[in-house]
């Protein structure tokens, strides 16, 4: 079968488009493509398709070119927006996880999310020597930067439509050198606590059925009470997701400020499963159980069937962190008005328990640490150099694509081969060598552990609180102050 016939079929198979639409469907294949068709291969047909618009001079052979029409094609085999919003609350009506199950489906199915580039992604878990269950993958999945989209990116002026990657109005969008293809989203409509909020997927996940929930006006990212009452909000909708926020401050915030969202998705993290260290009492909340997180970065949890109290008291510790300072341990709330302090909130349903962390952060800089006291320092920045994000923080190593070459030249030196290991890499390469038998049966298996426990140390940086003597004495100080705050 000839590849358009065949693509064709397969958007009608999808139910975008009616049997009795063929022809139409195959013009305006042939109007993306050009009218030269070429025998199927065993190829997926979009990406065949793609090659063969190149030979037929349609389009430019350059990775933006390609992926405009990737998306524009796979378009083809997605219902429209009001059609995909009616399939998913119909779904809804039986039950929400036949519903994301159906949209999470779609979005493979119309390569919006890129399954073949995120199996790319080198993935595997561990337990450090402090005993915390960690996860590490390195990111191989985002495509390469185009160099014209570069460029582009330094020339553009003016406003920007749409205003950034997570807004409404990227569905549907075409794209181009600079700004990012979107033919194919699809956003899901609905309410958050009274206000227009979207739900999609994440083309390029970090686990499974990564989503995004956005607000659909361009606002920057606050953490406050309201942010407690939305977190609440999407679990009753969506009660077998976990959702968590970015911290709203740069450094220990995320890379989109710039526009309220939270991430969410189906996957039981680390810090989900790790247990409390130590009881907290707040006695006017008595429906609400409490207490400090046995984990690198400092995590005070509230679990509660109530989610009225669960706000109520979540909002009064944020806005008591707000505040609060230690000298002591280098904790300073404010600047003058500049503000330093904000937490990372993640909530997860447990039965009909709403279980919520709030994991404290602050983004002081020093003479010692410019890019942050409590941030990855200077030592780890050969494996992690970058902002400890939502996903970190529950503990899952975001680490960059270049440690997949640059770690087997490390392997290399680990066993005597040549080798072109990074300068950056060596101190931290002869303390491992020193510490462990490393032959060709177990170079994997060390490499691995000792990515491990440097994730563990950015972690541990990462976090206000130390856990050692000091920290728990940091911890004993804020409690006490807290509780008697929260009488």
């Amino acid at each position: 079968m000839k590849v358009i016939e065949k693509f064709a079929d397969e958007v009608i198979n999808s139910g975008a488009y009616e049997p009795l639409d063929r022809v139409y469907v195959i013009n305006k294949i042939r109007g993306l493509v050009g009218d030269h068709d070429e025998e199927e291969n065993d190829q997926p047909a979009a990406k065949q398709l793609v090659d063969l618009a190149v030979k037929n001079e349609k389009i430019p052979d350059d990775i933006t070119s390609r992926e405009v029409l990737n998306d524009q094609l796979y378009d083809l085999a997605t219902p429209t927006p009001s059609k995909t919003n009616s399939i998913f609350w119909q779904k809804m009506q039986k039950s929400s996880e036949k519903a994301t199950d159906w949209f999470y489906k779609l979005c493979e199915d119309n390569n919006y999310v890129k399954k073949e580039a995120i199996a790319k992604n080198v993935v595997f878990s561990g337990t450090s020597s402090k005993g915390h269950g960690l996860e590490i993958t390195i990111n191989l999945s985002k495509p390469e930067k185009d160099p014209k989209a570069i460029a582009a990116a330094a020339h553009a002026t003016g406003k920007k439509y749409p205003q950034c990657a997570l807004c409404l109005e990227n569905e549907g969008y075409l794209g181009g050198y600079g700004k990012n293809a979107r033919s194919n989203l699809r956003i899901i409509r609905m309410n958050i606590a009274g206000r227009p909020w979207g739900f999609q997927y994440s083309p390029y996940a970090y686990f499974n059925e990564h989503c995004i929930f956005l607000d659909q006006k361009h606002i920057p990212m606050v953490i406050n009470e309201q942010t407690l009452i939305n977190l609440v909000e999407i679990e009753k909708i969506f009660p077998h997701y976990f959702v968590g926020s970015n911290a709203d401050l740069p450094i220990v915030g995320g890379s989109m400020l710039a526009h309220e969202h939270y991430q969410g998705g189906r996957h039981t993290f680390p810090m989900m499963k790790a247990g409390i260290k130590k009881t907290v009492v707040f006695d006017s909340y008595p429906t609400v159980m409490a207490g400090i997180v046995d984990w690198p970065m400092s995590d005070l949890r509230l679990t509660s069937e109530n989610s009225l109290d669960l706000i109520d008291l979540g909002a009064k510790i944020i806005k008591f962190w707000d505040d609060y300072s230690d000298t002591a341990r280098s904790i300073k709330a404010y600047d003058g008005k500049t503000r330093h302090h904000t937490v990372t909130p993640i909530m997860h349903r447990e039965g009909k328990n709403f279980v919520l962390d709030l994991v404290l952060r602050d983004n002081n800089t020093s003479g010692q640490y410019h890019l942050g006291i409590f941030h990855p320092h200077e030592k780890l920045w050969h494996i992690k150099k970058e902002n400890i994000g939502l996903i970190e923080v529950m503990g899952r190593a975001i680490l960059p694509g270049r440690l997949k070459s640059e770690l087997e030249e490390v392997k290399k030196y680990w066993l005597g081969e040549d080798n072109n290991m990074a300068a950056s890499h060596k101190e931290w390469a002869d303390q491992v060598k020193a510490e462990n038998e490393i032959s060709w049966d177990n170079v994997d298996q060390v490499m691995q552990q000792s990515l491990v426990e440097v994730f563990e140390q950015v972690l541990q940086d990462a976090g206000v609180f130390k856990n050692d003597a000091d920290g728990d004495e940091g911890w004993d100080k804020f409690i006490t102050a807290l509780t008697k705050e929260i009488k």
